[in-house]
């Protein structure tokens, strides 16, 4: 009986605050019953069932928030590897099949019997051989057997003998000589009859666009050179067939085979021929090695991407490697023979998706680092609100003999019994929503997996999202349970005064806050020296967060200075709620240092992902810009296509066009140097120009703005200036064009004219050209003016123009022209899914970063509410108004709000030139851009708007929800609020 006095001693000693009494159902559970073997029962329920029943809000608020932390932990490497998973499969199907195919070729000997040939190169021979080499592709590598094609060509094009064919410049046409398998598959009969022939008898059908150029029908003979006894083989004109889907690989490896061309042959002149293709049927390609094509056999395959990963790319790579230089090549020698080879450049494609994503993850790692802290800040406050709730408690279970392990093993318990069910839940709904990609595991067309199934093939991995919802768990359970035990070492009943105007930070503050600003130094000289290249530095990566840290702590140290300076001219002030409110303020908490530090770390990373979208946008738009030159661009689809008449006229007459800058461009000009002949060869684009409206435009872009007087007219241009070659035109140069031309008069020769000029400004771009080469003159003075496009400037300021009207308006004076918008030429930058991932995940940052500010100070008004609120009801009973109650707890929260918001638009505002010299957004603005010689990089600005909204809203919030305090306290009686007691 001893033991069950002292036990239910230690029970009755454990304190009950009013929300914690029994309910009558539970005096059933409460009461000792005897147990089986005589031993009286427990006479009390279990403690975290009481907790949880009694406190029901808090448990749920903390659930709450460890659900949505841990999904948005969860579901980010799973984002991340979907959207990079998406981008290699974009990479290899977007890219052109002559790159991404896989063609495997042996030569063929011209020597040996015929009838050796002819078995060796049967059609079910090389089927069988397909069917071989595709089974010995290294994985992942897999193909497409429907884009499947093999047979015979020939390498080198033969000449076409016969006099008959057409000669445009008396060059006889070229053909190659290729059987292409399974024709009647990708072709339709149009005329005649599919070849069949021999190798002796050789037949072959020609497409209908080859048949039209090179004058040929059904029962056309065509004789190219041979290598028996030096006569001549004659190919036999069967059939005329019509190519389906051209932009497969059958027919856009090799776009010879279906259109035929008209080559240039330079030498002293400009000398075209014909170039086209006869499509042998595969009984007669034995025929192929009887000429003088250097015959080979192929095999192309196509390779598919949707059963490819993220985690594929290291694997795609060496299987690149081994089978074009390695032991799978020697595998398929075995069936192709000792001399064959692969060629592909797919591995280029896997290289150029590589480069992209390392440079495109270290810019996302800084904003993952970022919303990550402001996510364990918030955390460690909840766990701080309520040790601050409880401390009474704590308090008096140690001043009776509660051991540190017993208190902090049932606050584990209390968190845990919330934490891991939320945290569970969290991470399953992260697997349901964060789905993976599509997945095949055969040829394109086939039905797609999902699913668990999709999951699997996919491997979209799992692991990551278990730790980070594991460490998101442990967090939680673990804050709670750790401050009671640091706050509570030592037995107290009452505390001191534990604000901010009072405390003194003890030394191992300080030697943290040191320690955490030499990281911070280095962390920014590194990102400063070595930029973002390194993806496994994460020191580099943090360097915003450690910045945002060192600003915080600053922030919590200087607090109580501007307080103390306001507080002497508030004690002038009329009425008590200045000075009180001031007052109040300085008595916050010491922890007051989480508020701060949640509000500068969401500012921080708000500012700062706001600045990489800004200047993401910006890059963008200044690479369209330069691209168009205007806000639309008409130019001819062939060079030096002369304006129609009246087409400038017609133009300008068209709605949303506000100005027109004509300019005649002509390529390829040969330049002199100051050197003489000894300099190399270099040539550079012509541009005639109108001064006045040409400089108004390039004011506008801002590239290369000048003078219009810098181009003044001599006055002797037109045609009447053929025969003054010594008259010398003021030009504007690039910096490479005016280095070789120098500083004296050099005579140019151009289709445009025969003239000088001397250069008289230097410029690094001009709205005309994309290039970096470039010489500007007025187009006045040229011999020859006639301008050959049109840069158009609309009148609305986002430059947004009306395309089909001024298509229309273009097409109807000619056919021959090509509008290209501004606008429209932006959106082909952004098709990377690796580029619109990471912005999403950018977008995703800033609006947690968001959502954790708003929750930090409701937390940190929560902390201090029952204060609050008791304070009020005494001031009330004092005279107090309700509208002097609103206007002093508004007052006393808005210091810190205050502050945090300073301090975040100041630490935003430093973050950003601190880091531009590391951070370059050229890949993740231009990834799939054309090369911009102005633009090869892009540089991070501060964003207004990121800097100054979040804080704005973060100081409104804080004076709503104190408002929103005030007010709900003030329609509770003051006497039930004074009959609950004083903590103190």
């Amino acid at each position: 009986m001893t033991a069950a006095r002292r036990e239910n001693r230690e029970n009755n000693d454990m304190p009950r605050t009013r929300s914690e009494k029994p309910e009558r159902s539970e005096r059933p559970d409460t009461a000792a019953k005897p147990a089986r073997s005589g031993r009286p029962g427990r006479a009390v329920a279990p403690w975290v069932r009481t907790r949880l029943r009694t406190a029901p809000w808090p448990a749920a608020s903390l659930a709450l928030l460890v659900l949505v932390t841990v999904y948005l932990a969860a579901a980010l490497p799973r984002a991340v590897d979907a959207y990079e998973t998406e981008g290699l499969r974009h990479e290899i199907e977007a890219a052109a099949p002559r790159n991404s195919v896989l063609e495997l070729t042996q030569p063929i000997g011209t020597s040996g019997p015929l009838a050796q040939r002819e078995a060796a190169l049967a059609p079910s021979v090389l089927l069988n051989k397909r069917d071989a080499l595709r089974k010995l592709l290294p994985e992942p590598l897999r193909t497409d057997p429907r884009q499947t094609v093999h047979g015979v060509r020939t390498v080198k094009r033969v000449a076409g003998l016969d006099p008959w064919l057409p000669r445009p410049d008396g060059i006889p046409p070229e053909f190659v000589l290729s059987s292409p398998s399974d024709l009647t598959a990708h072709a339709t009969l149009r005329k005649g009859r599919l070849p069949a022939g021999s190798a002796r008898d050789p037949e072959a059908a020609v497409t209908a666009a080859t048949a039209k150029s090179l004058g040929l029908k059904p029962g056309s003979v065509v004789h190219v050179p041979g290598t028996v006894n030096a006569e001549p083989v004659a190919v036999t004109v069967t059939g005329i067939v019509e190519p389906r889907g051209l932009e497969s690989a059958y027919w856009a490896v090799e776009p010879l085979l279906h259109t035929p061309a008209l080559a240039p042959i330079v030498s002293d002149e400009v000398k075209y021929y014909w170039q086209g293709a006869l499509l042998l049927s595969p009984a007669s390609a034995p025929a192929a090695p009887s000429t003088t094509g250097e015959p080979e056999v192929y095999w192309r395959f196509m390779p598919t991407a949707d059963h490819l990963t993220a985690r594929d790319v290291d694997r795609l790579g060496a299987a690149l490697g081994s089978a074009s230089a390695g032991p799978d090549l020697v595998s398929m020698r075995q069936v192709m023979g000792i001399n064959g080879a692969l060629t592909t450049k797919l591995d280029e494609i896997v290289d150029s998706y590589r480069s992209m994503r390392e440079a495109i993850n270290p810019v996302v790692a800084v904003a993952v680092f970022g919303i990550g802290a402001v996510a364990a800040v918030v955390l460690a406050m909840t766990g701080g609100l309520f040790a601050a709730r409880r401390d009474s408690e704590l308090a008096l279970l140690r001043s009776r003999g509660a051991s540190l392990t017993g208190i902090g093993l049932r606050l584990l318990g209390e968190t845990a019994a919330v934490a891991v069910p939320a945290a569970a839940l969290g991470l399953v709904l992260a697997v349901l929503t964060v789905r993976p990609p599509d997945v095949t595991g055969g040829p394109a067309g086939a039905p797609t997996a999902s699913g668990a199934g999709a999951e699997a093939a996919a491997g979209l991995p799992l692991g990551p999202s278990l730790l980070a919802a594991a460490l998101v768990a442990a967090v939680a359970m673990l804050v709670l349970p750790l401050r009671a035990v640091v706050l509570h070492r030592r037995p107290r009943l009452h505390g001191g005064r534990d604000d901010l105007m009072t405390a003194r930070p003890s030394r191992r503050r300080t030697v943290a806050e040191l320690t955490l600003l030499v990281l911070a130094v280095g962390a920014v000289a590194s990102l400063r020296l070595r930029g973002t290249g390194d993806s496994g530095d994460h020191l580099v990566s943090a360097a915003p967060v450690l910045v945002g840290v060192i600003a915080a702590l600053v922030l919590v140290r200087i607090y109580p200075l501007p307080l103390r300076w306001l507080a002497r001219p508030a004690r002038r002030l009329r009425g008590a709620v200045g000075p009180l409110a001031l007052a109040r303020a300085g008595r916050s908490s010491s922890t007051g240092a989480l508020p701060l530090l949640a509000l500068v770390l969401a500012l921080t990373t708000a500012a700062f992902g706001g600045s990489v979208l800004a200047g993401v946008a910006d890059a963008r738009d200044r690479a369209a810009l330069l691209a168009t030159g205007a806000d639309a661009r008409i130019d001819g689809s062939v060079e030096w296509t002369p304006l129609p008449p009246g087409l400038t006229e017609t133009v300008r007459g068209t709605a949303g066009v506000r100005d027109l800058a004509p300019i005649q461009v002509e390529y390829g000009v040969s330049l002199p140097s100051y050197q003489g002949t000894s300099a190399q060869a270099m040539d550079a684009p012509l541009v005639g120009v109108e001064p006045g409206s040409y400089t108004r435009l390039a004011d506008r872009t801002g590239f290369g703005p000048f003078p219009a007087k810098l181009l003044a007219s001599t006055g002797r241009g037109g045609k009447d200036a053929v025969a003054d070659t010594e008259r010398v035109l003021p030009a504007i140069a690039s910096p490479s064009v005016a280095e070789r031309l120098g500083s004296e008069p050099l005579e140019i020769v151009a289709a445009a004219g025969v003239f000088k000029v001397k250069v008289v400004a230097v410029r690094p771009t001009t709205p005309a050209l994309v290039g970096s080469d470039f010489l500007l003159v007025n187009a006045a003075d040229l011999t020859h003016p006639q301008p050959t496009a049109l840069l158009v400037t609309g009148s609305s300021a986002d430059g947004k123009m009306d395309g089909a009207a001024l298509r229309a308006a273009v097409t109807a004076k000619s056919d021959d022209f090509i509008v290209t918008l501004r606008t429209e030429l932006r959106s082909t930058f952004v098709d990377s899914p690796l580029q619109t991932g990471a912005e999403r995940i950018y977008a995703a940052a800033i609006g947690a970063g968001a959502g954790y500010a708003v929750v930090a100070v409701l937390l940190s008004l929560m902390q201090s509410a029952p204060e609050r609120n008791t304070l009020l009801a005494r001031l009330r009973t004092m005279g107090l108004t309700r509208k002097q109650g609103r206007r002093l707890l508004g007052l006393e929260a808005l210091p810190q709000a205050v502050l945090g918001a300073l301090g975040g638009v100041l630490v935003g505002w430093a973050t950003v030139p601190l880091l531009a010299p590391g951070i370059d957004l050229f890949r993740l603005a231009l990834a799939t851009a054309p090369g911009f010689a102005p633009l090869d990089s892009a540089p991070l600005r501060a964003d207004p708007w990121s800097l100054v909204l979040p804080a704005l809203g973060i100081v409104v919030l804080t004076g709503l929800a104190a408002a929103g305090q005030a007010w709900w306290a003030g329609r509770r009686s003051s006497i039930k609020e004074l009959r609950a007691g004083d903590a103190r």
